[in-house]
């Protein structure tokens, strides 16, 4: 067993893509190793900002050698009368380089053949090693590939060098156009020269001696730490996120955190402007206090060791300061004048070509925030709706702003923040950045009133327009993120607990465009009916990604509730229903009584008569469900679904002895309508809350 270290040496490799490659280089290697038959006791991936490599520790030597089985013609055609081999059997041992008195027999079901079983010799692993690392980096997610000078060879970025070792041997090799030796290159400005790997094992220590962390998880953690301990210093908490801290990450080869600071007026602000310019522009951990306040310090990962750290601070600080001095200009800028006067802009300003201006969008937004807000206020809930309407009014205004221009991730925040400092009312500035709340997958939801109408406004307003001119989500390609709006009205009306009916909503929103002359829509049916189709489809996405089964889903779908709400209620009794011992048989039992019903000829009625019951079996049946409909009654009042099932287990004995001892396609025409009737009564019962036949259990 020995050990294998491939090296890649680049110019700097893109920083948001370096973590994927070396997963997918990794990923590759394994997979073709693995289709090889070569076994090895473990492989680590590296990656730093001008190299990828591969080690991998007790490799094995060559493939195992193979056997296969060859087959030739039938012993009838293989050998003449006298037992000599034909030209047929002849021919057949020729071609496998060996004479016919090597062949054998083999015996199969179909009678008996000649046949010779040979022996393939595994290859050295070193002889698949290049190929198996070239074809690795062919298949690496590279969106654009470029060529070096003249080289034909095409990668991320020009390849300078390539190591490719077993233990302390080269492997010869050609790899990306480059002779694969045992010297690699340290740390551009600390170590920039050649050195020499003495052996595959030492890979690692040796670039640590020369200014490289190769591992990339390792950097990774001495950057958090680093960073925690200068973030601690000033009683302060970093703003880390994952996507950023994988970017830095990347960027260095030997990092080094240092911590700077900048003026304290300019935390007057939104703090979220100066967040942003500072992560995308600089790439900065900012540092808040721990009720979230940005402070006056940021931290930074320097590539280089320096004698005087103090000058890199201040490099850093005197380029930063003009970036926060421009949002401040834009902040200010602002608010010379109030949000509302903002508005007038958006009159000229398109949001669809077909649906007209931002303002109208507005407008509409507005109208059905307000009648949705009306809705809130029948069920009990504390709602403004005159606040609603100034918040539909205003939701759109700080997208004409100069700093939503130069921050486009503020709209929404800005608007909040503006509101505040005109005075407007804290249900209205809140709601403004809380409309475009969830913004992705299992994001926080509005918590404001006006700001729950707002949010459902304006995702139902685009819905609809979207749809209602031709330009549905198709395949893969959805730019008006409809797929994420639809799922975000569904969990907003499901989590908020709020019993509102979808078809109101959709019709309502309709009719937003339909009172606008210039915005009719043309076919309201279509458009209601495909809007509500796509609502409905979400579901699926929405609950498989919660761990809810298909089949659980499709039993609720089957009876198409309009209420999002009431549809979750359905999901979550059905799931408990699944887990009882009775729910296999109840589910099988359903699946026949609605093939049953499906085959039937004509209407079947809907009352049972009780004197057609002639056997013992149906008329159990028929008691229990008299008693079953008295019992769940007053539960689907309460919508208690779970409760309503579990009530319904009481038929599981009764429809099984019914389908054991009753014929229900009797000669007699009566007696068959009847138990038609009956098995009619016992769906529809289970209809109530969900098809539970559709479950697979």
């Amino acid at each position: 067993m020995s050990t294998i270290l491939f090296e890649l040496g680049c110019e700097e490799l893109p920083p948001k893509s370096l973590k994927p490659l070396r997963d997918a280089l990794q990923a590759s290697v394994i997979e073709q190793l693995t289709e090889a038959d070569i076994t090895f006791d473990s492989i680590k991936a590296f990656a730093a900002s001008r190299r990828l490599a591969i080690q991998i520790e007790g490799i094995s030597a060559k493939q195992p050698d193979r056997t296969e089985e060859k087959r030739g013609p039938a012993i009838k055609a293989a050998f003449d009368a006298d037992g000599n081999p034909t030209r047929a059997a002849m021919g057949f041992a020729k071609g496998l380089g060996i004479e016919a008195s090597e062949l054998s027999t083999i015996n199969t079901d179909k009678g008996d053949y000649i046949g010779y079983v040979q022996t393939i010799q595994g290859q050295a692993t070193t002889e698949l090693l290049p190929a198996i690392f070239q074809t690795a980096l062919d298949n690496l997610p590279i969106a654009k590939r470029m060529r070096s000078g003249a080289s034909r060879n095409e990668f991320v970025r020009p390849v300078q060098w390539a190591v490719l070792m077993q233990d302390d041997a080269v492997i010869d090799a050609t790899i990306q156009g480059h002779e694969t030796g045992n010297k690699t290159r340290g740390h551009r400005f600390h170590s920039p020269e050649y050195y020499t790997i003495t052996h595959a094992n030492d890979y690692e220590q040796l670039l640590d001696g020369l200014k490289v962390v190769v591992d990339f998880d390792k950097r990774q953690m001495l950057i958090k730490n680093q960073v925690k301990a200068l973030s601690d210093e000033v009683n302060s908490d970093a703003i880390v996120p994952q996507s950023l801290l994988d970017e830095v990450t990347a960027l260095v080869d030997f990092p080094i955190a240092l911590r700077a600071s900048f003026e304290a007026r300019f935390l007057q602000v939104p703090q979220e402007a100066l967040i942003s310019t500072m992560q995308a522009d600089q790439k900065y951990f900012c540092l808040t206090d721990k009720a979230g306040k940005l402070q006056p310090y940021f931290i930074f990962i320097t590539n280089i060791e320096s004698k005087d750290p103090n000058q890199i601070i201040e490099g850093n600080e005197k380029v930063v300061r003009p970036r926060l001095a421009d949002a401040e200009f834009f902040f200010l800028q602002d608010q010379k004048q109030p949000l509302f006067a903002l508005t007038e802009s958006l009159k000229t300003r398109v949001f669809q070509d077909k649906l007209g201006t931002i303002w109208e969008k507005s407008e509409r937004i507005a109208k059905l925030a307000a009648f949705i807000a009306a809705l809130m206020q029948q069920q009990g809930q504390e709602i403004d709706i005159d606040e609603t309407v100034r918040a539909g009014i205003l939701s759109k205004a700080d997208l004409a702003s100069s700093l939503v221009g130069e921050y486009p991730e503020l709209q929404g925040i800005a608007g909040t923040y503006y509101a505040r400092l005109n005075n407007e009312p804290e249900a209205v500035a809140a709601s403004l950045e809380e409309q475009y709340l969830p913004k992705f997958s299992g994001d926080v939801l509005p918590q404001t009133a006006v700001g729950i109408c707002l949010a459902l406004a304006d995702r139902l307003d685009t819905l609809v327009g979207i749809f209602a001119i031709g330009q549905a989500p198709t395949g893969s390609k959805d730019p008006f993120s409809l797929r994420r709006s639809a799922i975000g009205i569904l969990r907003i009306l499901i989590e908020k607990q709020l019993p509102i009916n979808l078809v109101a909503l959709v019709e309502q929103a309709i009719k937003g465009y339909s009172s606008s002359d210039s915005r009719k829509i043309d076919k309201m049916g279509d458009t209601f009916t495909q809007v509500m189709a796509f609502l409905n489809s979400r579901y699926r996405a929405m609950y498989t990604e919660q761990g809810v089964s298909v089949d659980t889903i499709q039993a609720v779908q089957a009876i198409n509730p309009h209420m999002p709400l009431d549809f979750d209620q359905r999901i979550r009794a059905v799931q408990t229903f699944s887990e009882l011992p009775q729910a296999s048989m109840l589910a099988d039992s359903n699946k026949r009584v609605a093939n049953i019903l499906a085959k039937s000829e004509g209407a079947v009625a809907d009352d049972v008569k009780a004197s057609l019951l002639t056997e013992d079996a149906e008329r159990s049946l028929y008691q229990t469900v008299q008693q079953a409909q008295l019992d769940v009654t007053p539960l689907l009042e309460q919508a208690d679904y779970t409760q309503v099932l579990q009530t319904l287990i009481s038929l599981d004995e009764p429809l099984t002895q019914f389908f054991d001892n009753v014929m229900v396609n009797s000669e007699d025409v009566a007696l068959k309508a009847n138990r038609l009737a009956l098995l009619k009564r016992v769906r529809a019962l289970f209809l109530t809350v969900a098809d539970i036949s559709e479950l697979q259990l």
